[in-house]
């Protein structure tokens, strides 16, 4: 309907321009929204408030003119104008019902659009160092990186998934120092034990798996443990290995996966970190001082140069950063989004310095970023700091265990990612109203409950997107409500996308919900009157539909039963 008011604007435009009432040659593209107030109708413009300039008229005048040269339409009951000059468009009964016919038609393809014309997207996240299991910060990551990458595809996009491994440096280091410590024997309360080292159960399971010369596949390679505790370089290899599969496993659990998998090592392997250091020195923003190599950031907008080479010799960790993000625009991908905690927003202005100095095309800017803040999980009021797998944090797998693969994505996704979120497992796994994911997900089943009911009570089959009945027999305000939000969804889906905010979509969702289930105990559905039963399934499967291609984009279940 949107769609509808915008193409009547645009030709009451055309008309003014005909008339000489706007100058001929201006383009105006109308802007429709939907009303907040539907005391104020369902749609609403400001293109009087915008053109009145041109047309050198008050905005309210020019209202009058548009309204007196819109052409006449079944789908527009009336129009009104409003304040200082908007355009209240109220739509007919019959216009509004029109959505349920196009969304049982479209079915799982509705909302969905071609906008992104196949161009190819990536999008990095989670990319955690493989040193531990995934944490809850890391599952928020995961949650808010694949809706988002499913918003994207579903507006027409070629999303490429990918997944950074840290696995090298010291914090690797470490860790086969802590897989050796407890290949030796040594806990963590020795007086051995590495004081950088991780203290967690899953190191004890690690050397058992290595001493037992178990089998890990990482990269399609196999890489199988030892009885020597002595060989690091061999316990490095196999513990890294391991890691990574843990958290692969982690991560099927919550259903995400990768298209990439790229390792860090393979920049120094391949000597791209080398590379972008020469062109860097070439393209003169760097210099040498007290024994390190330097990059100029301040040339691009950073506080102060940065280290790039450390008196060391070793790199600081934004340097193998810049080497990568080149050699993801080399992989021709002109727009990355990389998905990261909030503890990266420093990284963003180095990173971007660099690339700018490699003088390589790259736009400024780029890549884009979308950091989440942190998660807290609480548990009968108190807040859960630990884990009996990691020791000193909660795990992405104590999460799944705890409430389910659906409740865990749908809460980490349902706020927005600049805003710390509270995760509350008691909350999570209630089955009430309060419950967000419970309270759409029963929508969803409540309304197959009632396509059951009709074929066991009545003996009446309906499928799932036959439209039946006399839409205009629904008159209810509640009906047309309905169906107005239903309407907003592929908007929703085109927006959440552009915003890079995957959280509209479960907000959207829980009011759809709410509206449903206020419906349904209001008003049955299986009357007497097969006319109105007919029309009100009809409004029953779109509803049904929309969530379940909702619940798609977050990659939660539509369950037919609860």
């Amino acid at each position: 309907m949107k769609e509808t008011v915008t193409q009547l604007l645009e030709s009451a435009l055309a008309s003014l321009a005909a008339e000489g009432i706007l100058p001929e040659g201006a383009t105006f593209s109308p802007a429709v929204g939907n009303t907040k107030d539907k005391a104020h109708g369902d749609y609403a413009s400001n293109i009087a408030l915008i053109a009145a300039k041109s047309a050198g008229c008050p905005p309210r005048q020019l209202a009058q003119a548009l309204i007196e040269h819109l052409p006449a339409s079944p789908a527009v009951e009336r129009v009104e104008i409003a304040g200082p000059g908007f355009i209240n468009f109220f739509m007919s009964t019959a216009s509004a019902f029109s959505i349920v016919e196009d969304i049982l038609k479209e079915g799982a393809e509705f909302g969905r659009n071609a906008s992104g014309q196949g161009a190819a997207v990536q999008v990095e996240f989670v990319s955690a160092n493989p040193t531990g299991p995934l944490h809850v910060g890391h599952g928020r990551g995961a949650a808010i990186g694949d809706c988002l990458s499913r918003l994207l595809e579903a507006n027409g996009y070629r999303v490429t998934r990918e997944f950074y491994y840290n696995d090298a440096g010291v914090q690797i280091r470490n860790l086969a120092l802590s897989a050796q410590a407890r290949i030796k024997g040594l806990t963590p309360d020795h007086a051995d034990w590495p004081a950088d080292g991780y203290r967690g159960e899953y190191i004890a399971d690690l050397a058992d798996a290595y001493l037992n010369g178990e089998m890990v596949v990482a990269d399609d390679r196999e890489v199988t443990g030892k009885t020597d505790p002595d060989d690091l370089a061999a316990i490095q290899e196999f513990a890294v290995a391991y890691l990574r599969r843990e958290q692969d496993l982690d991560l099927k659990a919550f259903g995400v996966e990768f298209d990439v998998y790229f390792l860090e090592s393979s920049l120094y392997q391949d000597g791209k970190v080398e590379a972008a250091v020469k062109r860097l020195v070439e393209n003169g923003f760097t210099y040498e001082q007290d024994g390190a190599l330097w990059l100029k950031t301040t040339d691009f907008g950073d506080d102060k140069d940065r280290v790039m080479r450390k008196q060391d010799g070793g790199y600081t960790y934004f340097l193998p950063d810049v080497a990568y993000h080149l050699d993801k625009w080399q992989r021709g991908f002109s727009t990355v989004i990389n998905e990261q905690g909030a503890d990266h927003h420093s990284t963003i202005t180095r990173v971007r310095a660099g690339l700018q100095a490699l003088n390589a095309g790259i736009p400024q800017g780029w890549p884009d970023y979308v950091l989440h803040q942190m998660v807290m999980v609480t548990r009968s009021g108190q807040e859960v700091k630990i884990s009996k797998r990691a020791g000193s944090y909660v795990t992405l797998r104590d999460l799944i265990d705890e409430v389910g693969r659906d409740a865990t994505r749908f809460f980490l996704a349902a706020r927005r990612v600049d805003s710390q979120l509270t995760f509350d497992i008691d909350l999570a796994r209630s089955q009430t109203n309060e419950n967000p994911v419970y309270y759409v997900q029963y929508a969803h089943a409540r309304i197959c409950s009632v396509l059951r009911k009709l074929v066991g009570e009545l003996g009446v089959e309906r499928g799932l997107n036959e439209c039946a009945g006399d839409l205009s027999l629904l008159t209810l305000d509640e009906e047309k409500d309905i169906a107005n939000q239903l309407a907003k969804y592929p908007d929703l889906i085109s927006n959440a996308a552009s915003l890079r905010e995957p959280h509209h979509v479960t907000h959207y969702l829980r009011e759809l919900a709410g509206q449903f289930h206020t419906y349904y105990n209001a008003h049955k559905v299986l009357v007497e009157d097969t006319a109105i039963r007919d029309a009100r399934i009809s409004l029953y499967l779109a509803v049904r539909q929309v969530i379940a291609n909702g619940l798609g984009i977050l990659a939660v279940g539509a369950p037919e039963e609860m």
